[in-house]
């Protein structure tokens, strides 16, 4: 099976490889191997790699800024999934793109399902939501949110820094959501075309969590195993507080019982998983 994966030096590209199996013969590509704004660009290289498989882990992904750069990330998480289905039409092959909670509005009762109505409240969202709407039947789709992993640029790290500095820190507290571990996102990713899977899926850990739940838990987890020296206060405040360039979902919960149901996998508690990650940012010194 060959297989190209984009994004291939973010959390999700580098969790991929790690965990793609034996039989793939995988090309990983990463910003300075393609530019996603160029669609003849994706098209040579579908054309010239013919991959039974394009695992999309490449998007822009800087919520605020693509306030002011709405163009950029809508050609990067849009136009580059409508260029790649565009070119497997050509060559046969499954497109598996990674969406966001980002599509939703916050607004549901409950955890939001993979049919859910999206109305996304950013341009960030929106450009996401597009790259949806690119895809074909037959293809994948993957939701998530929150996610981390050792050595990568997250909310986890970040805490870790700041509570070495800092006397105390005050974290978002009403918007909810749960983490994900990229390894395990990879997993699901990886299980899901095992299962020949085609629509849309939702994969996060198991849980329910506020960025200050998050916080708190990071902060316990990392005085236990020796990351962090001395505890501080950590405060939850308002989203109101702590204003963004982008409106943020208030709830962004995501129903994975169809994932969990398909791939026969307990979920994990993303306490269990955030452990495992700080287990590994330790070994990794």
């Amino acid at each position: 099976m060959k297989v190209l994966v984009t994004g291939a030096g973010g959390q999700l590209g580098r969790a991929l490889q790690a965990s793609a199996p034996a039989d793939a013969e995988l090309k990983a590509i990463d910003i300075d191997d393609l530019d996603l704004t160029d669609s003849a660009a994706i098209h040579t290289l579908v054309t010239d790699f013919r991959p039974d498989l394009v695992m999309n882990a490449a998007a822009y992904t800087a919520v605020d800024k693509a306030e002011q750069e709405e163009e950029l990330a809508l050609a990067i998480n849009a136009g580059a999934v409508a260029a790649f289905a565009e070119a497997l039409d050509e060559t046969g092959g499954k497109l598996v793109h990674v969406s966001t909670d980002f599509v939703f509005d916050g607004t549901s009762p409950r955890a939001y399902q993979p049919d859910g109505t999206r109305n996304p409240l950013s341009a960030y969202g929106r450009t996401k939501a597009q790259g949806e709407d690119a895809l074909r039947d037959t293809d994948i789709l993957v939701r998530t949110a929150w996610v981390y992993t050792a050595g990568g640029a997250n909310f986890v790290r970040t805490m870790l820094r700041l509570m070495a500095e800092k006397d105390s820190l005050g974290v978002v507290a009403d918007q909810i959501g749960a983490p994900t571990w990229a390894p395990g996102l990879a997993a699901t990713l990886w299980g899901l075309v095992d299962a020949g899977a085609q629509g849309t899926f939702h994969h996060s850990d198991a849980g329910v969590a506020s960025w200050y739940d998050f916080a708190v838990a990071i902060q316990e987890e990392a005085l236990a195993l020796g990351l962090l020296k001395r505890a501080i206060p950590v405060k939850p405040i308002a989203t109101e507080d702590y204003p963004t360039p982008a409106k943020r979902p208030a709830f962004s919960l995501l129903d994975c019982s169809r994932t969990r149901a398909l791939l026969g996998d307990p979920p994990v508690h993303w306490r269990v998983n955030l452990r495992r990650m700080l287990e590994e940012e330790k070994a990794l010194g």
